[in-house]
């Protein structure tokens, strides 16, 4: 065990014990010259029997970890393998968790569960969108810590798995007896998606009951059971639904179970009772309209047209809560449910990001969890939208990337757009100028995720030629009509910004290089000219435009000074 008061690794005095597990043992520590606080996970190498599946889950621990970004998780720093012990360094998440608050207040409010559960769903969704699905299965209070902002992190990844498409069933049962769903228990079936929704479900009844399924009998029992007030309840519905033996029985992906979290009180039994009155009319009236139509061609066209006006009324509930965007993108994703192939709701999701030019965190998560839902196998809305209609693919793809690449906050936003950009590279149906546009910016991606642990900065000594090769791929790419290029004044005018913040930052890279003063003075006036001529309704573009004609200035001080030391080339 560490000792208190001792420095790991030369720079992280730990402070105290704060957790333990089994093999492990979570410290509080402190790196003194950054003033911040870290949380310290040391597990031993010995002491168990079981060495080999902690050592395994460990490994798929930091791993996972270190490639995922999202608000609900905490961030690896350090991994550092000594001779005894392994040491994660990650965030230190300041709160408790979910279990002792269960353990000294007992049941928690239906308002606080569902907000929690909200946010759980949120980020196991984030967690299935990725390429392959991260499985948690181990979802439980004592994995949740709250925050004294009210928000929850999920912690411990030692049980989780990537998804095998390949794979008939788990050999190995990881998780928690209670909160395990069936198939978690070696030979009952692979655990997938549907798993950690039974794990949540069985989570939220705990915390709505202050009864815990790992206790003996391991049973989850009707919330009535325990609270009549739950009886019949839409709360009750959703966690039987989500605690079902069968898998295809539950909800099947976490876009289903947010939009039932969102709308549970509408699943009480008097608004059901409400809603049958109206329903019972509405098919009356639709029974009798069939009276006079024939065969199954008449109830068809009549299905067809209740399919519509739902899609209808989903994308018009999404507009009028746009200013919740997580709400809205709920909204959206029923609506691609209903129908993948149809573009419009696609469409009309991005549209809602892109008024204020920030595409956050929050956001890139709920659209990734809308556009790749599945359909209970392993193909997503997206690929229905792909098959059926390649020319609105191809531009929502198109659309997507940019939105990553010009406007995401998150770090490795370049390296996202790369990945969309990718899709559409030899695309038929973009213009010749966008095909451009999405090859060039791939290239540039890919050059952020391949060049140093900073992808916002090159390093000169990383190779000989990215800087070079980085400013001709960066100038072709702003040469000619940028409106028509891009697709609008919205994507130009952010492109100019790109080329101009990286003449000023990174001028001296370019010098070394052999790059031109006249070269970069020369861009930054084509810019200029370019900003100038773009026409823009969007109150929020314009004020970008007129930021970078103010930074254009600023840049070319910053070259005339780099090019004025010993050694600059000045030339054309």
């Amino acid at each position: 065990m560490l000792r208190i008061g001792s420095v790991v690794d030369g720079k992280y005095k730990i402070l105290s014990e704060i957790g333990h597990g089994g093999m492990s043992v979570v410290y509080l520590a402190i790196n003194e010259r950054a003033n911040k606080t870290w949380a310290i996970k040391e597990v031993r190498k010995d002491g168990s029997v079981d060495y080999a599946t902690v050592h395994q889950g460990l490994v798929a621990e930091t791993e996972m970890l270190k490639k995922l970004d999202h608000p609900h998780l905490p961030s690896i720093i350090d991994v550092l393998d000594q001779e005894d012990s392994f040491l994660i360094v990650m965030d230190y998440i300041e709160g408790k968790s979910l279990e002792s608050l269960i353990r000294h207040g007992g049941a928690q409010s239906p308002d606080r569960v569902i907000s929690w559960a909200r946010q759980l769903c949120d980020v196991l969704g984030y967690l299935h969108s990725r390429t392959p699905p991260i499985i948690y299965r181990d979802m439980k209070p004592a994995n949740v810590m709250l925050k004294p902002d009210g928000n929850v992190m999920l912690i411990d990844f030692g049980t989780a798995r990537e998804y095998k498409v390949q794979s008939v069933e788990d050999t190995t049962w990881l998780g928690t007896r209670g909160y395990a769903a069936p198939e978690q228990f070696g030979g009952h079936g692979q655990t997938d998606a549907r798993t950690d929704i039974y794990c949540l479900g069985a989570t939220i009844y705990h915390l709505l009951t202050g009864h815990s399924p790992c206790e003996p009998p391991y049973e989850i029992k009707a919330l009535g059971y325990w609270n009549p007030a739950f009886a019949g309840s839409g709360l009750e519905k959703l966690v039987a639904k989500c605690t079902r033996m069968n898998p295809s029985e539950r909800y099947q992906n976490c876009a289903e179970l947010m939009y039932a979290l969102e709308h549970v009180h509408d699943e009480d039994d008097a608004a059901r009772r409400r809603r049958g009155v109206i329903w019972g009319s509405f098919w009356a009236s639709i029974a009798v309209s069939l009276l006079g139509v024939a065969g199954m061609i008449g109830f068809s066209l009549a299905a067809n047209a209740a399919t519509a006006q739902t899609y209808d009324h989903f994308l018009t509930q999404a507009k009028s809560v746009e200013s919740d965007f997580s709400l809205a993108a709920s909204y959206y994703e029923s609506a691609i449910q209903i129908k993948p192939s149809n573009p419009q709701a696609y469409n009309e999701l991005l549209n809602a990001i892109d008024g204020d030019m920030v595409f956050t965190i929050q956001e890139s998560t709920a659209i990734i969890q809308c556009i790749l839902s599945t359909d209970g196998g392993t193909r997503t809305s997206l690929d229905y939208l792909e098959s059926s209609n390649r020319e609105a693919y191809d531009n929502f793809v198109y659309r997507l990337a940019n939105d990553y690449y010009f406007f995401y906050e998150g770090s490795d936003n370049r390296t996202k757009a790369a990945q969309w950009y990718g899709k559409v590279q030899d695309s038929k149906y973009l213009s010749s100028q966008q095909v451009e546009l999405a090859k060039g910016l791939y290239t540039i991606g890919n050059y952020y995720s391949s060049l140093g642990s900073d992808r916002n900065i090159f390093s000169v000594g990383d190779n000989s030629s990215s800087w070079l090769d980085f400013w001709n791929q960066m100038t072709a790419l702003t040469d000619g009509d940028l409106t028509v290029k891009t697709g609008g004044a919205r994507y130009a005018a952010a492109l100019y910004k790109e080329l101009v913040s990286q003449i000023y930052t990174n001028a001296a890279n370019f010098k070394a290089f052999g790059v031109s003063k006249n070269a970069l003075l020369e861009q930054l006036e084509k810019a200029d000219i370019g900003l100038q001529s773009l026409t823009a309704e969007n109150p929020v573009i314009q004020q970008q435009i007129e930021e970078t004609r103010t930074r254009i200035q600023l840049a070319r001080d910053q070259v005339n000074t780099v090019y004025a030391t010993v050694g600059g080339t000045t030339g054309g």
